[in-house]
């Protein structure tokens, strides 16, 4: 399934098509869903609402089930900071949904027409014990398997999660230099 609403498929929406795995193998979605939504806490509602109702259709598991809370955090935080931190005037957010293979996952992506605002370093993410808010990203980062962030031109970057349906992903951080994509992989307990 592919939809996109309001606009046809760009150069942006054709790179969230294939993904690698860690060892490079190519993960091509099985289903893919993609909206424009407004950047308003509305539309990160109707993010996070979607997002969990679509997961649950792909995946047959219930809409209370471990990975679809965590789809809706990771949805809810990712849309949130893309109105508050990504917006500019009259200007939409991006929501896209991919149910990949190999390993299973679901790779939730939020882009936004702010690529300059990058997410911090995920070793900076602790805000102050006072602050009433900066806590997003770090609920993604303790919750989805992996997050990063894609800046794909001079216009717009996305923020993505993956939530893995299968056994926990063991591999150490990913680094790469701003221009490609930037991921973080949780470390998991055996």
């Amino acid at each position: 399934m592919y939809l996109v609403t309001g606009v046809p498929p760009t150069h942006a929406d054709t790179v969230t098509q294939q993904q690698t795995t860690d060892t490079g193998e190519p993960r091509t979605p099985a289903h893919q869903l993609t909206l424009h939504l407004s950047s308003t806490r509305r539309g990160a509602r109707l993010a996070r609402q979607l997002a969990v109702q679509q997961f649950t259709e792909w995946t047959g598991l219930p809409h209370d089930s471990g990975p679809a809370r965590t789809v809706a955090l990771a949805t809810a935080e990712l849309a949130s900071n893309a109105i508050t931190h990504g917006n500019a005037p009259g200007r939409d957010f991006r929501l896209t949904l991919l149910h990949l293979p190999r390993p299973t996952a679901v790779r939730i992506e939020v882009t936004d027409t702010r690529p300059e605002r990058l997410p911090p370093d995920p070793a900076s993410l602790a805000p102050p014990a006072d602050a009433t808010s900066g806590r997003g990203l770090l609920l993604v980062q303790a919750y989805a398997d992996r997050w990063g962030c894609t800046v794909h031109d001079a216009y717009t970057k996305t923020v993505w999660a993956e939530v893995s349906l299968q056994q926990p992903n063991t591999s150490s951080p990913l680094r790469t230099e701003r221009g490609s994509e930037r991921a973080t992989t949780r470390a998991h307990e055996a």
